[in-house]
């Protein structure tokens, strides 16, 4: 018998305000520009989970360390499991298949004495406009889909994820 195959786990987060004086008043949402072996590339603030943390503390640490700010996750808009072709990316490495949990919710005020990740170079709020607009500088397909998915309001709530106790032990 093989290797047992594992998509690698990630969280993402959806955080929209509306835009200071747009009449319009359009959405916008916050993103990452962030360097990668293609390039500059656009991506939620996301991440991996990692050993011992739910969802939820995943997000919210990933949000705090690639934005500087903090975020509380309000629900999750959905799981989208994609594959990435390492070529794609412009690099060697192997595809991969993410399986992600995007959540909506509300960032608080940006910590301007806080570095942001390694690779991360700046924060952006887009509208969904723009964010077509620059389709070919998304970090993958899930860019879009999730934010156009928060955007049309879908939703589960929080308690709809367990986290079993047995993943806090050491």
């Amino acid at each position: 018998m093989g290797a047992r195959w594992k998509p690698s786990v990630t969280v993402a987060a959806i955080a929209s305000r509306p835009r200071a004086g747009d009449a319009r008043a359009a959405e916008e949402y916050l993103l990452v520009e962030e360097e990668t072996t293609a390039g500059l590339r656009i991506n939620n603030p996301a991440g991996h989970l990692e050993p011992g943390e739910s969802l939820v503390e995943a997000v919210g640490r990933e949000v705090l360390e690639e934005t500087a700010s903090s975020f509380t996750a309000e629900r999750l808009v959905g799981v989208y499991l994609a594959r990435v072709d390492g070529a794609s990316r412009g690099s060697d490495e192997r595809d991969v298949t993410y399986l992600r949990f995007a959540f909506a919710g509300s960032v608080g005020a940006q910590d301007p004495t806080r570095p942001l990740d390694s690779g991360i170079v700046r924060t952006l709020w887009l509208t969904l406009d723009e964010l077509r607009a620059c389709r070919d500088r998304h970090r993958s397909v899930l860019v879009l889909r999730s934010i156009e998915d928060a955007a049309a309001g879908c939703a589960l709530p929080l308690e709809r994820l367990v986290t079993d106790a047995s993943v806090r032990r050491t």
